[in-house]
């Protein structure tokens, strides 16, 4: 959340515990509280609507949560005056035109739905949304919930933008301002991968506690499979691999149980 204080564990302890981090606003922990309610409430629309679309009211009803205990009066409304993002090259429309653009958003959206690929279409739904900036305060995060929601409904795993990548966020942002998308559509991308590699690292292990995983070139030494061919099977999910970084991780058990899998299917095939 852009300008927020609390730390991860802060922000975990609050969300969780109910706690209050001593020497922290008191907006901050609204904020959190208001993000997770968002979040939620985007699970719960992928779990009864798997096809749920995008529209204004439900772009109007996230921001109505993120910001139901910061700020109820604009919370869900669209902004009546004009305004100027400190920092940026670009200036919001004005405030006048802001109900007829989203219109045309969601017309746009629904036109290039079989045209533009997922990823695609949800980074320019991103940008177009930031790009307009239809609420006084909760753009970003506004922008983000949408463009996950249109990803998740697809299959892909909640992305999250990390602090250390801000700059380049808005780098891509302002490239995205000037008709370059592809920054844009390839940050996301990288986003997504990240979030992937998060999660089948955090799985992955779970499920074999007592296996050591190593680099697939280690592994193929003790095999007699190259370490392109190990590769192939991880991306496949062939074998229990996890990505870390730009490198496959197994174990030489997860080889083991693809071996004795590899020679039942023989056997049933004979």
């Amino acid at each position: 959340i852009e300008g927020n204080s609390l730390t991860l564990k802060e922000t975990f302890l609050v969300i969780n515990e109910g706690l209050t981090v001593k020497g922290k606003p008191l907006k901050d922990h609204l904020e959190a509280k208001d993000h997770h309610a968002a979040l939620e409430y985007l699970y719960d629309l992928i779990d009864k609507d798997k096809k749920h679309t995008v529209s204004e009211m439900l772009i109007k009803n996230l921001h109505q949560i993120i910001l139901q205990e910061t700020d109820k009066e604009w919370a869900g409304r669209y902004r009546n005056a004009n305004i100027i993002i400190g920092g940026a090259d670009h200036t919001p429309p004005d405030a006048l035109q802001v109900p007829n653009l989203m219109r045309a958003l969601i017309v746009w959206l629904n036109s290039q739905k079989n045209k533009l690929s997922i990823i695609e279409l949800s980074a320019q739904l991103h940008h177009k949304l930031v790009h307009i900036h239809p609420f006084f305060d909760g753009n970003g995060r506004t922008a983000r919930l949408t463009m996950n929601l249109f990803l998740m409904q697809a299959g892909y795993p909640l992305v999250v933008i990390m602090k250390t990548d801000r700059k380049k966020y808005y780098d891509v942002l302002d490239k995205a301002d000037k008709g370059e998308y592809e920054p844009l559509v390839k940050f996301v991308a990288q986003s997504i991968a990240r979030s992937l590699d998060i999660y089948l690292k955090t799985l992955t292990p779970a499920t074999t506690k007592q296996e050591k995983f190593i680099p697939l070139t280690e592994i193929s030494k003790a095999t007699t499979f190259s370490a392109k061919y190990l590769n192939l099977l991880a991306r496949l999910g062939k074998i229990e691999a996890y990505k870390e970084g730009r490198n496959w991780l197994t174990s030489k058990e997860a080889i083991e149980r693809y071996l004795k899998n590899r020679t039942r299917q023989r056997k049933i095939s004979k």
